[in-house]
């Protein structure tokens, strides 16, 4: 289902920044309080699918090699949401501007990546631990990074290899077309994956195993000419819409090491989500480093340098004063 939004724009890149931070204690007491705002957005507004794949899309432009990308909130940015992987996601940015209003000290970076383990969470998926701490990025990474939906088994394994994800993180992963589907008004085709598409469960492969699944191929999509998803008229669904599936969701049946994971969650749910969580934990701290016991401290974007002036101030102060000393007492050295 669509989400009405109504929230501001998403915002331009800040201007030169200082850093402010904030105790590790008070910002997970933050997270906590978010992670309920976030609750009532997402079950109200019925938004749990848009709210995972801007989570994904964040996330997934991770390079490992170069250890670029990554969840660090640049999908905010209007540079990076006229991506064509990502039409449609300015609704879920505006979205989370309401809860950015509501506990301004999280970061971009957290917020987008609490709302995809909400997602999952309030739509019945598992448990998702999540460590908070992810900065914010000034910089949007190129286009092309994200899977194309026309492709198959080598595109994905080339993609999430890249962000340093395995077969079975892709399988798992893929299971989060359990939920949402593809709307006309951003990709011109009017269906879903599962019947039930707010509710996250293992039907997705269960759907991928039944007969005559044969996707057609896509256009590519832009801002100016809609895309039409690949596709399989394979049945509808309980509103009557059809089903149907990608070529990347196809390569999930026609790969055999991909097939034996997508035979073993359609039978055992309890393994989907249990590898499904693990997957996206590591999706979600691609190229993150947690905070550790020694530097219990966030970082917060703020558009201001004085504090950033006021520490440099008191660096050199304190330098001053350490020359002094040492001068001071290899003079009373010499005179003694």
């Amino acid at each position: 289902m669509e989400a009405q939004a109504s929230a501001s724009a998403p915002p331009s890149p800040p201007a030169p920044t200082q850093e402010r931070q904030i105790g590790y204690c008070e910002y997970r007491k933050e997270i906590e309080r978010a992670r309920r705002s976030l609750r009532a957005l997402i079950s109200s507004n019925n938004c749990a699918p848009m709210m995972l794949r801007l989570a994904f899309h964040d996330a997934g432009t991770y390079d490992a090699i170069t250890k670029t990308g990554g969840p660090n909130g640049s999908i905010r940015y209007q540079e990076e949401l006229n991506h064509s992987s990502n039409m449609g996601l300015d609704k879920a940015v505006k979205l989370c501007e309401e809860v950015k209003k509501k506990h301004p000290n999280i970061t971009y970076a957290d917020l987008y990546q609490l709302a995809g383990v909400v997602a999952v969470e309030v739509t019945g998926g598992p448990t998702i631990d999540f460590i908070p701490g992810r900065k914010d990025s000034l910089f949007s990474t190129e286009e092309g990074r994200l899977p194309d939906a026309n492709k198959g088994a080598d595109h994905l394994r080339y993609i999430f290899n890249r962000m340093g994800l395995e077969d079975k993180d892709i399988v798992a992963l893929s299971g989060a077309h359990t939920l949402g589907g593809a709307h006309k008004h951003v990709s011109g085709f009017d269906g879903q994956w599962t019947k039930e598409p707010l509710k996250f469960d293992n039907s997705y492969f269960k759907e991928l195993l039944k007969p005559n699944k044969s996707p057609k191929l896509s256009s590519t999509p832009t801002r100016d000419s809609q895309q039409r998803p690949s596709s399989s008229a394979s049945g509808d669904d309980s509103n009557g819409k059809p089903l149907f599936i990608f070529y990347t969701d196809h390569a999930l049946i026609k790969d055999p090491k991909f097939l034996e994971h997508v035979r073993l969650y359609a039978q055992n749910e309890e393994i989907f989500f249990r590898d499904y969580a693990a997957a996206h934990k590591k999706l979600s701290e691609l190229g993150f480093v947690a905070p550790t016991l020694a530097s219990r401290v966030i970082t917060a974007v703020k558009n201001s340098s004085t504090m950033a002036k006021t520490a440099a101030g008191v660096v050199a102060l304190a330098a001053t004063a350490a020359a002094i000393t040492y001068f001071y007492r290899q003079s009373k050295r010499k005179l003694e």
